[in-house]
């Protein structure tokens, strides 16, 4: 997609971090969005920004580990706007230390977050715009990942894992759509 104007972008973790830059740059070449994150306050604070700057927004607290409330939003996304262009699963968390001190709990959370939650975007967006793609719409799903999708640091396992996970995610269901004869484009971004 070269021209964003006017597109459907939904941004998952959209309160902070890259997920707010992502979001400023999509107000700015003109897209609609929608915005996800599990922080309220954080989330309004970015929404009312582009509101104020004239973009067409809105907002969703969402927390990406369980399906039903990304279902809620993909449902929100399209009765709101139509068609999505442009997915970015991007909330993620992190968790550090040595491996056989993170509990379960560790595990539950940051793959619940930085795994499922793409897992969730996937399940609940893709097959939207396959059929919005077979009649001519085109599609990108960014998943975000980590330098740590590609390296393995010490004192990181938890979130290693759940980023070489988002990887091997990405690059199968960039095969999958064009078994699929989908034209719809994946980027696992690995910032560092």
């Amino acid at each position: 997609m070269k021209d964003l104007n006017g597109k459907v972008a939904v941004i998952t973790g959209a309160g902070s971090g890259f997920g707010r830059e992502f979001a400023r740059l999509g107000a700015h070449d003109g897209m609609k969005l929608v915005l996800a994150d599990v922080q309220r306050e954080a989330l309004d604070a970015v929404v009312a920004e582009l509101k104020g700057a004239g973009a067409e927004v809105i907002g969703e607290v969402v927390d990406v580990a369980d399906s039903g409330q990304v279902a809620r939003l993909a449902d929100r996304a399209f009765q709101t706007f139509g068609p999505v262009h442009l997915l970015m699963n991007n909330a993620g968390v992190g968790g550090g230390g040595y491996l056989w001190e993170n509990t379960d709990k560790d595990w539950d959370w940051v793959l619940g977050v930085n795994l499922m939650g793409v897992v969730h975007g996937i399940q609940h967006f893709v097959p939207r715009m396959l059929e919005a793609n077979r009649h001519g719409t085109p599609g990108h799903i960014v998943n975000t990942a980590s330098m740590a999708g590609w390296l393995a640091a010490p004192l990181m396992g938890v979130y290693n894992v759940s980023k070489h996970a988002v990887v091997a995610l990405s690059e199968t269901l960039y095969h999958d759509l064009r078994l699929a004869q989908s034209t719809i484009g994946v980027t696992a971004l690995c910032p560092a």
